[in-house]
């Protein structure tokens, strides 16, 4: 990120919050519904994706890593 400010909202903020407990662990999209949402939201939702997908074009792209079929994870250098 280049030492630069990047605003988020509170849903991002947690969110990554989340990831950046979780350095490189994997996370299913349940998990991260229960802990950022609580247990109230559909699990059918796709508002993990929405999410995430601002997070990376907040962050960069190769920030959050799309692990098929399982869920996401923060990469770290």
């Amino acid at each position: 990120m280049d030492g630069r400010s990047v605003e988020l909202t509170s849903r991002e903020f947690a969110l990554l919050e989340t990831f950046l407990r979780h350095p490189d662990q994997v996370l299913q999209r349940e998990q991260l519904l229960s802990q950022v949402w609580g247990f109230a939201v559909d699990p059918g939702t796709n508002v993990v994706n929405v999410y995430v997908n601002a997070l990376r074009k907040k962050l960069g792209a190769d920030v959050i890593e799309t692990v098929r079929g399982v869920g996401y994870r923060l990469k770290t250098p």
